[in-house]
């Protein structure tokens, strides 16, 4: 059975997360289904990270194993055409070793998160963007966000329902920018905590509104409680960017 690997994009709105469940569509459900029209296989997808409901990706990767052979950009097209109209499209694929795995090879994944940052609300963008109309300093927030990078006890910015076995996460990058009346806050790990990126977002917004100093972060991720933490931002404002391999 060969192997194929995934990049896929999509708009996490109309979605109750990547992840198959009972209680609303998902995008995992929505590839598998096109993947069985168009080969006739049932077949059960891994992905690099479970997004949660309104959640968008621009790279998820994903790996799925086939009855048989069919070139990579015959899979590709045949997938996107059946996923229509569904607001997920397949960038590209790729075959590999069966010693691939999206989630278990992956050596790095990459999250932005978008905030609005003026008085007007976003229209074309209402979805996928969390609108902050309070000026927010940037800067400030990049410069406690560095509090934040490295080897720690993550538990403060941990959701209550979060699976992983430890809360002990390495951050190796975090910045914010400010570009133009958008915000970007961008962050690398290896792994994440269950709404660890949207904590930690809604945690430096109390940085830039003035309302916290770069001690209040330092002491909220030491107090490794998550009522410590600020509250956990919108799903509609962050992006499974990328994922790195080996």
């Amino acid at each position: 059975m060969p192997r194929y690997k995934l990049t896929v994009e999509y708009d996490g709105t109309p979605f109750h997360g990547w992840q198959r469940q009972a209680n609303g569509l998902s995008v995992q459900e929505c590839l598998e289904r096109a993947i069985k029209r168009f080969c006739g296989d049932k077949v059960t997808l891994h992905a690099a990270g479970r997004t949660d409901a309104g959640v968008h990706a621009l790279g998820q990767i994903v790996h799925v194993d086939l009855s048989r052979d069919h070139p990579a950009h015959r899979v590709q097209n045949a997938i996107n055409f059946h996923l229509q109209p569904a607001p997920i499209v397949v960038l590209g694929v790729d075959e590999v070793d069966k010693r691939f795995h999206a989630r278990f090879s992956a050596t790095a994944r990459h999250y932005r998160y978008r905030i609005l940052n003026r008085t007007a609300r976003p229209t074309i963008a209402r979805d996928r963007i969390w609108h902050v109309p309070v000026a927010l300093d940037a800067a400030a927030m990049h410069e406690a966000a560095q509090v934040l990078v490295g080897r720690h006890d993550f538990t403060t910015f941990r959701a209550a329902q979060c699976q992983s076995t430890s809360p002990v996460k390495t951050l190796d990058f975090l910045r914010v920018d400010r570009r133009g009346e958008e915000i970007e806050v961008n962050v690398s790990a290896r792994s994440f905590l269950h709404h660890q990126v949207r904590a930690m977002t809604g945690t430096l917004k109390l940085v830039g509104e003035g309302k916290w100093r770069i001690a209040d972060v330092a002491g909220a991720l030491a107090a490794r409680d998550r009522s410590h933490a600020g509250a956990t931002a919108p799903a509609r404002g962050l992006y499974f960017v990328r994922v790195d391999y080996d």
